[in-house]
């Protein structure tokens, strides 16, 4: 599940749209607090900012519109042949709106972070400020981001790790998502160095993380 610890882990950055989890782990593996290669980065919108983060580190992108595929299956083929051929060790989604299958070589091998505490808030057509106006609608007292290997439902699969915000009593949406995503900086490079180390396991749907020795 791992690439050796002495190599950087090599990984594909699916994006949709601003791409600011893409500039955040470009940014931690160029201060040398991720030892990670962003080998390709594949949007599904053409006009993604997040692509102009790709060209100034001059990562490889490809974009992949799903209404140029007849169907999810060939959409999502598409997407992790391109992987395959930047030989990736994992498959990082940030911010990627698509539903797309996982083939049988990606199992646990493809992460998502949502900004919500799965299962709270989450699921088709929970994203951006929805997720955060959805929280404070529910007088929830904290929130936070969740780090989950990625299965065919939406927001579903292993979580890997999750971190917590509190909710403040005047939060507006923004607000919250401000608190949230200052969290997601932190715990996206962190799932990503727990892979990189060996430690994680899946078995039955759960996730264990070793010891070190």
């Amino acid at each position: 599940m791992s690439a050796p610890e002495s190599s950087p882990l090599r990984l594909a950055v699916l994006i949709s749209g601003a791409g600011t989890t893409l500039e955040n782990l470009l940014e931690k593996i160029a201060a040398r607090q991720l030892a990670a290669q962003v080998r390709v980065v594949v949007s599904s919108n053409p006009a993604a900012r997040g692509l102009e983060h790709a060209h100034r580190a001059i990562v490889p992108t490809t974009v992949l519109e799903r209404r140029s595929f007849d169907s999810e299956a060939a959409f999502s083929e598409a997407i992790f042949n391109r992987c395959r051929q930047a030989s990736v060790d994992f498959v990082v989604m940030g911010g990627f709106l698509k539903h797309v299958s996982i083939p049988p070589d990606f199992e646990n091998r493809v992460i998502n972070i949502h900004p919500a505490l799965i299962p709270a808030c989450c699921g088709k057509g929970f994203y951006g400020l929805r997720v955060h106006a959805a929280v404070l609608a529910s007088a929830a007292r904290e929130s936070g981001c969740t780090v989950h290997f990625v299965d065919d439902e939406y927001d579903h699969g292993p979580i890997l790790l999750q971190r917590t915000v509190p909710v403040e009593r005047d939060d507006t949406p923004e607000r919250l998502a401000a608190r949230v995503f200052a969290a997601e900086c932190e715990a996206y490079p962190e799932a990503l160095r727990l892979l990189a180390s060996g430690r994680v396991r899946v078995e039955n749907g759960r996730v264990t993380i070793a010891e070190r020795a």
